[in-house]
Formats: structure tokens, C-alpha cells, sequence
């Protein structure tokens, strides 16, 4: 029985083929084929991503300054310096 269920060989190809071509249309089979090659490459660059995340270590977020009241200045304040320095 296990001779009967595997990959298709010579001629169920070519069956498969002419149903593939009866259902879809020859015109449409390029651009059938142009998708299935687009979104088998798109997987193996989002699989390859996977990959590489999964070997970087970790990197931790950089420390985060928070500003008390006393530095925080306004936008104003920073061009009257800067006119200041130029003259």
C-alpha cells in the first residue's frame, strides 16, 4: 500500500499540468508563477530574519535621561543663545 502514496512521477505530472493549465489558463500561468516565486522569496527572507534574531544576544535598551523642570528649556531660549554666540 505504501508503494501507492508518494510524489507523483512521470505522467501525473504531466496530468496535473493540463488541469493546471485547463483551471488557471495559459495566459495567466506567468503571472501565476512570477506570485509563487515573490512569496516563496519574501518566506525565506523572513525565515533567514528569524534565524539572525535568534542568534544576536540580547541588547539592552539604552538608559533614558528624564528631564527635571529646572532643564527643560524652551525652544526660544535656545535661539536667543545661539543669536548671542553669533554676535
Amino acid at each position: 500500500m505504501s508503494a501507492l502514496i508518494g510524489m507523483p512521477q512521470g505522467a501525473e505530472w504531466l496530468i496535473i499540468l493540463a488541469i493546471v493549465i485547463l483551471v488557471f489558463g495559459a495566459a495567466k500561468l506567468p503571472d501565476l508563477a512570477r506570485g509563487t516565486g515573490q512569496a516563496l522569496r519574501i518566506f525565506k527572507a523572513e525565515t533567514k530574519g528569524l534565524k539572525d534574531d535568534d542568534d544576536k544576544p540580547a541588547t539592552p535598551a539604552p538608559p533614558t535621561v528624564e528631564l527635571s523642570p529646572v532643564d527643560e528649556v524652551a525652544e526660544g531660549e535656545i535661539v536667543d543663545e545661539q543669536r548671542e554666540k553669533n554676535v
